[in-house]
């Protein structure tokens, strides 16, 4: 039995391995979502969408504004706990803070988080003489951080209000409830086995190791995400029709579904995934004040620190690809003329110096 479950573990990853099964999901997942909006939107009254638009409190939107920049200072601390958990003490705050929001804000609208946001990361902190394998460390306890806050927020909701989750999962709310518990207990487990020794901490193999922060530190690492998901579903909040109403930890619930959903999917800004599941689990909203409440979101979440995020890269790029070597192409200039005026000066001195007389020994001879 042993022998054949090793055998299907080889062939399985030989011939299809976990980054096949990765694409598929994503692609099923998005095929669900698109196929999902495209019924959920059929009969959408565009008038009545726009006039939800203007029936938005002014005042909330701008507190919901102030929210997405509160979560987004929140998210500057993922690198920078990564950063100081690997060793790399050297990079200070705002280089962290750049490379968090940078990376995240392109790499999330643009899709394939893993990869495009892992390549600005590698390119802001390679100036400061991090490796691939350094900012491979940083993607995988920032994630860390991400899901570790989702999935402990997630518990302690659906423990809670666990009938908010059925809309979309489809499940009974005791599932919904024992599925809450299994999530807390696996938290619980994971601070256990972290407690249980350092050696176990270690993680990886052939020279790429990262070692997991202390189950005191993970509290840390829970709060930063914990803190970040709370601003960023205290904005949807706001946001929300004032009728038929919904309370925070029930809006929560669905949010992290949705939010995690779009993770999972790797589409460019969670497009259509995390508007599907939103849609899907709210059914008691009207459809027109649902989608006013996901546009006005986006713009605030995601287009708005897209254009942000893709302005200071471009400036960063700019400034270290055409205006620092102008500045030092225009410097070493300026030192070798300023080297060839001190050299005609000294010739011009030395011209107008007398000959030097012979001696009368030297006459004689």
């Amino acid at each position: 039995m042993v022998r054949l479950l090793a055998m299907l573990r080889h062939g399985f990853k030989e011939r299809i391995g976990w980054k096949r099964v990765g694409i598929a999901a994503s692609l099923v997942i998005i095929a669900f979502a698109i196929t999902t909006l495209v019924r959920t939107l059929k009969g959408i009254d565009t008038g009545v969408m726009l006039v939800a638009l203007t029936d938005i409190p002014l005042h909330h939107i701008v507190l919901a504004a102030l929210c997405v920049v509160a979560a987004f200072c929140t998210l500057t601390f993922y690198d920078f706990f990564a950063l100081r958990t690997i060793g790399k003490k050297h990079v200070p705050y705002r280089i962290a803070a750049l490379s968090s929001f940078t990376s995240y804000s392109i790499g999330h609208n643009i899709g394939a988080t893993v990869f495009t946001g892992g390549a600005i990361r590698f390119r802001i902190y390679s100036d400061y003489g991090l490796s691939a394998v350094d900012v491979a460390k940083i993607c995988f306890l920032s994630g860390l951080t991400f899901w570790l806050g989702n999935t402990f927020v997630l518990g302690i909701g659906m423990a809670w209000h666990p009938w908010a989750a059925s809309a979309m999962d489809q499940l009974p709310p005791a599932i919904n409830r024992l599925i809450a518990l299994g999530v807390l207990g696996a938290i619980a487990a994971y601070f256990v086995w972290l407690s249980l020794g350092e050696e176990r901490r270690e993680l990886g193999q052939n020279g790429w190791k990262v070692r997991l922060p202390s189950a005191p530190l993970t509290l840390v690492q829970i709060l930063i995400g914990v803190v970040d998901l709370g601003f960023c579903a205290l904005a949807m909040y706001l946001l929300m029709p004032a009728q038929p109403g919904i309370d925070f930890i029930s809006l929560a619930v669905v949010f992290i579904l949705a939010t995690l959903l779009g993770f999972a999917s790797h589409a460019p800004g969670s497009l259509g995934v995390f508007d599907a599941a939103m849609l899907v689990a709210l059914p008691e909203f009207g459809k027109e004040q649902l989608l006013a409440t996901l546009v006005v979101f986006r713009i605030l979440y995601f287009m708005i620190p897209f254009g942000i995020a893709i302005s200071i890269m471009g400036t960063r790029e700019l400034w270290l690809s055409v205006v620092q070597p102008w500045q030092q192409r225009r410097k070493q200039a300026g030192i070798g003329s300023e080297r060839r005026t001190e050299t005609v000066e000294v010739v011009e001195v030395k011209a107008t110096l007398p000959f030097p007389q012979r001696s009368r020994a030297g006459s004689r001879r």
